[in-house]
């Protein structure tokens, strides 16, 4: 039977204290909601609707790469007022239900719970909690099955103790669902039209009630303020954590990484703490990097070391390198094996070859570096011109001299020299010297200005 993913996400979210709607809230660098939509991806739903409202604009901008279908729901008269919004775009097969504030849920479990679900079947995720309030809860008749969930608000005292709780969470069919919502009723303490009311509709036609436990509560967890936020955040860094050591990478504090896309480590990686990982980012073997970096959408090759507080984004390094410390690489930049960049250095659109060092106070953009070229401190390429980017060209075995100014567009060929305090205008031929300087004036015993004195 083919599979509709229903995401539920329309809600304002108030208690995060936010003109953001909630499910945008950034978990792991991305959206809640889009953490359960890859989910419904690697459940290969045939559709996906996601139910807006509350922000419904916003939500449908932030979502707009995604093959999504969607439905509005303009006035939150509850989840099965929800969900009747896509009936008219559901197909034949199954649909699952999820939430956009409840980012964690795992594949596995969700599988288990969609090839429960027949014409004679409901499938129910369900979790036990230790401290139940303000959750539906399960009630089970004297067989065990489950027939009924109870609101927190609408339950008895004797119904609070069951420690079984709902997730919200449910699988069945597309039929089952035309045939339950419309006989919802908002009779109850909220005013509202709940889902869950279907499991007793089930029940009472005779259609078994499937019920499915997580793991772990951690996968049904949602959120509704910024500390279940920052909870989730942490918890979710802890598994990635976990991952990254059984695959044999060494992080000193595991409890101080931050990975907010993909990371992937080749044997002997060592991460000190407080670093962060952004898109799609690849360390080779023996790759060690420093305290307090940031590091997005980067290939860094094997038995490179970035020293602490380096910045680097968009970048390739092939390998054997060394950056930073306090290293900015931005878009563009690229190192050959066993190429040096240094403590205070910027680079941009810049390819450093092999063997080439840019150790000190250097800003290199829009240039192209040979082999085996050393750039002095305080060397920059002037490259804008206020209007255009223009390239500079350095050849191998140059020598910049420190705090030298070339000014694009500009070549030194092969094995010249620039002397230090140049500004550069024109090309240097190969193995020539270069030195363009202000000439030196001296006065002896030249009198310095004296402050005078306020009367």
């Amino acid at each position: 039977m083919s599979l509709d993913v229903v995401i539920l996400a329309a809600g304002q979210g108030t208690r995060m204290r936010s003109t953001l709607p909630k499910v945008l809230h950034r978990l792991a660098g991305k959206p809640m909601v889009r953490h359960v939509i890859d989910t419904a991806r690697g459940l290969e739903a045939e559709r996906t609707h996601v139910v807006v409202g509350h922000g419904a604009e916003h939500v449908r901008e932030a979502l707009a790469d995604c093959r999504l279908r969607f439905a509005l729901q303009a006035e939150q008269k509850g989840t099965g007022h929800a969900v009747a919004q896509t009936l008219d775009a559901l197909g034949d097969g199954k649909v699952l239900v999820l939430y956009g504030d409840v980012p964690l849920t795992r594949r596995e479990t969700l599988r288990e719970l969609i090839q429960a679900v027949d014409e004679q079947h409901l499938g129910l995720l369900t979790v036990t909690l230790e401290e139940p309030n303000g959750y539906g809860r399960i009630l089970r008749n004297a067989a065990g099955e489950a027939v009924a969930i109870v609101e927190h608000k609408d339950a008895s005292e004797a119904e609070r103790t069951i420690r079984e709780c709902n997730t919200g969470i449910m699988a069945m069919t597309a039929a089952q669902l035309r045939r339950w919502l419309p006989r919802l009723s908002a009779d109850n303490a909220q005013g509202e039209y709940y889902l869950t009311d279907i499991i007793a509709m089930a029940a009472a036609e005779g259609v078994k009630i499937a019920t499915a436990q997580p793991a772990r509560p951690l996968e049904v967890e949602g959120v509704n303020n910024r500390a279940q936020m920052a909870r989730l955040e942490r918890a979710h860094q802890a598994d990635i954590a976990e991952a990254l050591m059984a695959q044999g990478v060494a992080l000193p504090d595991p409890s101080r990484l931050d990975v907010r896309g993909t990371l992937t480590c080749g044997h002997d990686v060592e991460i000190d703490v407080g670093c962060v990982f952004e898109g799609e980012v690849e360390l080779g073997e023996g790759v060690r990097i420093g305290p307090h970096c940031v590091i997005r959408d980067s290939h860094i090759g094997a038995e490179t070391v970035v020293e602490p507080h380096s910045v680097i984004e968009g970048a390739v390094a092939a390998g054997h390198n060394r950056i930073g410390p306090f290293a900015r690489l931005r878009p563009g930049s690229r190192l050959a094996v066993g190429a040096r960049v240094g403590n205070f250095v910027e680079t941009k659109n810049a390819e450093v070859g092999e063997g080439s060092k840019i150790n000190h106070l250097s800003y290199v953009g829009d240039a192209r570096l040979g082999r085996d070229v050393n750039v002095g401190a305080g060397t920059i390429t002037c490259n804008y011109d206020g209007a255009n980017k223009h390239h500079t060209e350095i050849g191998d075995g140059a020598f910049i001299g420190s705090n030298t100014a070339l000014v694009a567009p500009v070549s030194v060929g092969k094995g010249a020299t620039v002397g230090a305090g140049s500004t550069l205008s024109r090309d240097v031929a190969d193995n020539a010297l270069a030195v363009s300087r202000a000439r030196l004036v001296t006065k002896d015993e030249w009198q310095r200005p004296v402050k005078h004195k306020d009367y």
